[in-house]
């Protein structure tokens, strides 16, 4: 005897099942349905219930002031209020390259953006660079000792905005090089997108780097 089983159709009445059955022969066709447990509506609102309840207190957890939103990945930086995207900008941030620190002391730089919450702790316009040693030595250039030998205007872009550490949002000389990871840990824009940047983050404004 041979059993050969179809499923001929499935939808809300369920499935149709249908035995073909061959024996001495003969064949013989047998059809039965399979229908779906039912669904307890009691249990879907009270399932609908409880995803409202999660969904309002996210929200609840989420800034009432704008916030800045930086996706290292994809090189994006975005400002939100909410849900509401108030900016989205091409940006560029670090590149993980690592730097030995030179003679007899140990230990590395590691070119990396900061992941995590922060806040905007200055803001600043017309910014000037203070080299710091990395930069020298990754030039192939002596450590000046003279503190205005440090000094480079003109290259972070008309505002920067510091959270922390030496990292700063600001602007930067080479656009094309923006949506790629190069930066040395801080955050590059472009002159327009930078503007609104300075315009709608104060100090306190929560960053979130990611």
């Amino acid at each position: 005897m041979r059993r050969v089983l179809l499923v001929v159709s499935s939808g809300l009445m369920g499935l149709l099942l249908i035995t073909l059955v061959q024996s001495s022969g003969l064949l013989t066709l047998n059809a039965s349905t399979v229908r779906p447990a039912a669904v307890d509506p009691v249990s879907l609102h009270a399932r609908h219930a409880r995803y409202k309840t999660l969904a309002k207190r996210l929200t609840q957890l989420m800034p009432t002031q704008p916030y800045i939103l930086v996706d290292t990945a994809r090189n994006h930086l975005y400002i939100k209020r909410q849900d509401q995207v108030m900016l989205e900008a091409l940006a560029s941030t670090g590149s993980g390259t690592i730097l030995d620190r030179p003679g007899d002391s140990k230990g590395q730089w590691i070119f990396d953006t900061p992941r995590g919450e922060f806040t905007v702790q200055s803001r600043l316009t017309n910014p000037v660079w203070v080299k710091p040693d990395w930069a020298f030595i990754e030039e192939g250039l002596a450590v000046p000792k003279s503190q205005t030998d440090r000094l480079e205007p003109g290259v972070l872009g008309e505002y920067a905005l510091g959270f922390g550490k030496g990292y700063f949002i600001h602007g930067t000389l080479y656009t094309r090089f923006l949506g790629k990871n190069v930066t040395h840990g801080c955050i590059r824009l472009n002159d327009d997108d930078l503007k609104s940047v300075y315009r709608l983050a104060k100090v306190g404004t929560p960053i979130m780097i990611f």
